[in-house]
């Protein structure tokens, strides 16, 4: 089985299980708790419609009223600083609840403005992420060669502390300026603020929904929008580190199967061909050895073609090409007698002959004193 195969598998199954484990875990914490508070409110309910005298159906449609009342306690939410509030929630995929179109033509265009602007946020913070570690990666390198570290490289574990403690860092500021703000507990607020930037957005704790606080504060209303943009950013840095080579693992995988078969093919058929050449380099030697038994000239002709298909098996200098025709005593320009077959090894040979190269001495040729190579 395929490693990419075996990952994706491992994957289902851990996660199953940890859907498992935290179903079990949510049960224990929060079934008990919420049994009792719906005994609660059944008994408040009761003890309202008894006080108040309020049949069935007129006490369902207070509780309608309210409900309906409930997003409009921040003041009017389609303004100008309300809707953008919104638009960030959809981009982000936050989506608290908090306000929800309620015309035809508003759901339409929320579908098709997600439909585009989740996908270019998610591209907008990754780069940015990016981005944003290769900065603190170039600083960190600076620090420690001003530090005059011995190792002045920055390592995966370095890159990882720093993300992590940025992440807990803007989780704390936001808990800080939350808290104050909307009234809530330090871990209240941070329980937003972590909420919100992993983009799970229950509607449970919601900010900038008290004291029309949308239209009276409008420096609270700018560092919200600026905290959640910014806070994303930095959770999308350390999940750029972190996740994202976790989630190219299998892509980068299929890559390195299919380069590795591009090369082993390649060299299949390289070594086909060499082998295809090395034979016919083989049979061409064999021919020129035969040649060398039969006629030096024929043997001197294909040594010379052979250095130019194979130098390397048979170099240039690998006979005695100096052999000289000793002089004769006859007329220094007396050529020899011309041979029916065109080939001058017919003559008399010495009785010294080169047995490795097959050039022969002609003592007929007296007084003709070339290079073997001019015949």
């Amino acid at each position: 089985m395929k490693r990419q195969n075996v990952r994706t598998l491992a994957l289902i199954v851990c996660t199953f299980t940890y859907l498992l484990v935290g179903a079990a875990v949510f049960d224990a914490l929060e079934s008990k708790q919420e049994t009792s508070e719906k005994k609660n409110l059944e008994e408040r309910r009761y003890e309202l419609m008894t006080k108040y005298n309020l049949s069935e159906k007129k006490y369902e449609e207070l509780e309608l009223v309210v409900l309906k009342l409930k997003p409009h306690q921040a003041g009017v939410q389609w303004r100008f600083a309300g809707s953008f509030y919104f638009a960030i929630t959809v981009i982000t995929t936050i989506g608290y609840g908090h306000a929800a179109p309620s015309t035809d033509g508003g759901k339409i265009f929320c579908m098709f403005y997600a439909l585009l602007g989740i996908p270019l946020t998610l591209v907008m913070f990754q780069s940015m992420g990016e981005r944003i570690n290769t900065f603190v990666k170039y600083l960190l390198h600076r620090i420690k060669k001003c530090l005059r570290m011995k190792h002045t490289e920055v390592s995966m574990a370095n890159m990882v502390i720093i993300g992590f403690f940025s992440c807990i860092s803007t989780l704390c500021i936001g808990a800080a300026a939350f808290s104050y703000y909307e009234d809530w507990t330090f871990f209240h607020a941070y329980y937003y603020c972590f909420i919100t930037l992993t983009t799970i957005g229950f509607g449970d704790y919601v900010a900038l929904q008290k004291h029309d606080a949308l239209q009276k504060n409008p420096h609270y209303v700018a560092f919200s929008f600026v905290y959640i943009l910014t806070g994303l950013t930095v959770i999308g840095a350390f999940l750029n580190l972190v996740v994202l080579r976790f989630m190219t693992m299998n892509s980068e995988d299929e890559k390195r199967d299919a380069e590795q078969k591009a090369l082993l093919r390649r060299n299949g058929q390289t070594t086909i061909r060499t082998t295809e050449t090395s034979g016919n380099f083989r049979n061409m030697y064999a021919e020129v050895l035969h040649f060398h038994s039969m006629c030096s000239c024929l043997w001197y002709k294909s040594r010379e073609k052979l250095h130019y298909s194979i130098p390397m098996i048979i170099p240039r200098d690998i006979s005695t090409s100096d052999t000289c025709i000793e002089q004769s005593d006859a007329s220094p320009n007396r050529l020899p007698e011309t041979f029916t077959n065109g080939c001058v090894c017919n003559l008399h040979r010495s009785t010294i002959s080169s047995v490795s190269t097959g050039l022969h001495s002609l003592s007929a040729l007296k007084g003709f004193t070339k290079r073997r190579s001019s015949v």
